[in-house]
């Protein structure tokens, strides 16, 4: 039977984390108490913030885990490699829409989609999987249909995330063409002297699930927080009237909640929460928000960059931030 560590160093920093943020939040509530006690009711505000932010988000952030683990020891990549037999025109779409069937977190997708492209599968199709998965699952689709079940722009949000995610990975893998894998993939030797293993008995396969699923949602949650603490923060101490006035500008509001997306690098299995508080900003900017940010953040450019070619980051960047602006522009012309 294998031996499987138990997920310590993520734990360690989740705990690392939340210590980090208990302490900034209780360092900010004693300056405000000793130099300005009529803004106790701002550090209150916050408080409210972050833990309902949290309380709705954390249970998609488990079932997220739970569906990732299960995808990485019970399901074979062969499954997904079935695509590389299908005609080249529907390989980008046919790719995207296996997200829905796939629901694997956005640092997971990297990795699995590199295993593709190695493994026969077109880079072209394998990128598209890689965007797409991690916004049309059905975890991902049913928290945004919880974050935003009590607004008017419920099924805008809805399917309009789901609309525009599958648009822009399917422009993505347009865009990357018929490049080669050696001209998309940075070489790595310990592929050369990979050999195939064969699945462990099913003890060892329950126990790696259990392991994933800790390691998954210890990651996961620890942008989580980062995410909602940044989020109330936002929320209770910015000027109302600067908030507003961004909110208000046409392209800018929309440009600055992909920005934002970048920097909190939340994982889309809580995003839709965090993107609901920022009532401030219409559905377009929100919109922009959860599509971009599972693409493009701060902890997956260092994945990019670690597994495709130089030059593979611009472009990424560059069309998924377009593709995203425009698209998110029609969505709010069409739905009004």
């Amino acid at each position: 039977m294998v031996d499987v560590a138990p997920p310590q160093p993520a734990r360690n920093a989740t705990v690392r984390t939340t210590a980090v943020i208990v302490a900034v939040l209780a360092l900010a509530a004693g300056l405000l108490r000793i130099l300005e006690p009529g803004r106790i009711p701002w550090i209150q505000a916050s408080l409210i913030v972050f833990g309902s932010l949290v309380v709705q988000a954390m249970p998609f952030v488990l079932v997220g885990a739970l569906a990732s683990a299960a995808i990485e020891v019970f399901v074979p990549v062969n499954a997904l490699e079935r695509l590389a037999g299908l005609p080249r025109p529907l390989q980008l779409p046919a790719a995207a829409l296996a997200g829905v069937a796939f629901p694997i977190c956005e640092c997971g997708s990297v990795p699995v989609a590199r295993r593709l492209a190695a493994r026969g599968l077109t880079p072209s199709a394998a990128v598209t999987f890689m965007l797409a998965a991690p916004v049309l699952n059905p975890v991902v689709i049913a928290s945004t249909f919880v974050a935003y079940r009590a607004r008017s722009s419920l099924w805008t949000m809805v399917i309009g995330r789901f609309a525009l995610g599958m648009l822009v990975a399917v422009v993505v893998g347009w865009v990357v063409g018929s490049r080669s894998k050696d001209e998309v993939l940075r070489p790595r030797s310990d592929e050369a002297r990979a050999v195939l293993v064969e699945p462990g008995p099913p003890e060892a396969r329950w126990r790696r699930f259990f392991f994933h699923t800790g390691s998954d949602f210890l990651f996961m949650g620890r942008y989580l927080l980062i995410g909602a603490a940044a989020a109330a923060m936002v929320q209770t101490f910015l000027p109302a009237s600067f908030v507003s006035t961004v909110a208000g500008t046409p392209v800018l509001d929309i440009a600055v909640m992909m920005g934002l997306a970048t920097v909190l690098s939340l994982c889309s299995e809580s995003d839709a929460f965090v993107a609901a508080s920022f009532v401030q900003f219409g559905p377009g900017a929100q919109l922009a928000f959860l599509v971009s940010g599972p693409m493009i953040d701060l902890k997956l450019g260092a994945l990019y960059a670690g597994t495709f070619r130089r030059g593979f980051l611009p472009m990424l960047v560059v069309t998924v931030f377009a593709t995203t602006l425009v698209g998110a522009m029609w969505v709010m012309v069409v739905a009004g």
